[in-house]
């Protein structure tokens, strides 16, 4: 992509380019997804071996489990992980989007970058990145509740609330008011950008994670098998969601820009920028 290539862009368009970005970088970006997910499914898997040794309950009367002895203690050992389990995953999808707009930014503006330096970029924002996540979610769950469609609604016109905070160095409540105001009449085209990555999202996961999730149904009788196609399932889950959530983080940046394109002429803030200084809202903190 060349240096400034900054214009309208149609849906078509935005998807394109996000496609051609990430195989040109196909490196740079699955890196950014793979690491933080790493420690993730390390939890996954742990939790999945302290059930090796006990085995799975057994039937009992009428088909209630009676677990042995044995195994009280690894399925407890299982509960307990599931609850750093849960806070690394947010973790790594915080560091996975922030390192991701970062790099699209850079590259995006004709500057190189790094795996490691998007990481280092990112790692004062984390709490800013965790407030967008929350309130965006809060108000698409509120938006849900009521009759579904307004929670689409609130979900689109929010798309752009991570990159507005990154790159303009916002907080979370300014950011999401800022994706708000930039996303408005646009709020269809965010909507084909997660309809592509919802549907994406399901090819990989039949592809990679499904067939070992049909294989613990088939194998219900051997309780060791189970655990095998349990721990293959989370690592085919693992490989499905590196591949596919740079996507949406990626179309979603891009997105930002066009829109800043659209109304604000960025494209030309960005061209006279050598001759009157930065631009407002194009280099963040981070990238200083």
């Amino acid at each position: 992509m060349n240096n400034l290539d900054l214009r309208p862009l149609s849906v078509g368009e935005i998807l394109d380019r996000t496609f051609t970005l990430y195989r040109n970088y196909f490196v740079l970006f699955i890196g950014i997804s793979a690491i933080p997910q790493l420690l993730v499914l390390a939890l996954s898997l742990a939790q999945v071996a302290v059930l090796m040794p006990a085995g799975l309950p057994t039937p009992g009367t009428r088909g209630v489990p009676t677990p042995p002895l044995s195994s009280v203690g690894a399925i407890a050992s299982y509960g307990l992980l599931a609850v750093p389990a849960m806070i690394v995953t947010l973790i790594a999808l915080i560091l996975s989007q922030g390192a991701t707009v970062i790099a699209v930014s850079e590259i995006y503006l004709g500057r190189p970058i790094t795996i490691g330096e998007s990481f280092r970029r990112v790692r004062g924002e984390l709490g800013t990145i965790f407030g967008v996540m929350m309130l965006n979610g809060l108000a698409t769950l509120v938006g849900l509740l009521m009759f579904v469609i307004p929670g689409i609604y609130f979900m689109c016109r929010l798309i752009v609330g991570i990159p507005a905070a990154l790159l303009e160095n916002l907080g979370s409540r300014a950011a999401l008011e800022r994706s708000w105001q930039l996303t408005k009449d646009s709020a269809a085209r965010a909507f084909l950008v997660f309809l592509l990555y919802f549907a994406l999202s399901m090819a990989a996961s039949m592809l990679f994670a499904a067939p070992f999730q049909m294989a613990i149904i088939l194998v219900k009788g051997n309780p060791s098998l189970i655990l095998v196609f349990m721990g293959l399932a989370q690592v085919g889950a693992f490989v499905a969601n590196v591949l596919v959530v740079p996507v949406l983080t990626i179309a979603s940046s891009i997105l930002y820009y066009d829109l800043r394109v659209r109304k604000e002429a960025f494209d030309l803030q960005v061209m006279m920028a050598p001759l009157v200084g930065p631009v407002s809202g194009g280099v963040p903190k981070v990238f200083s």
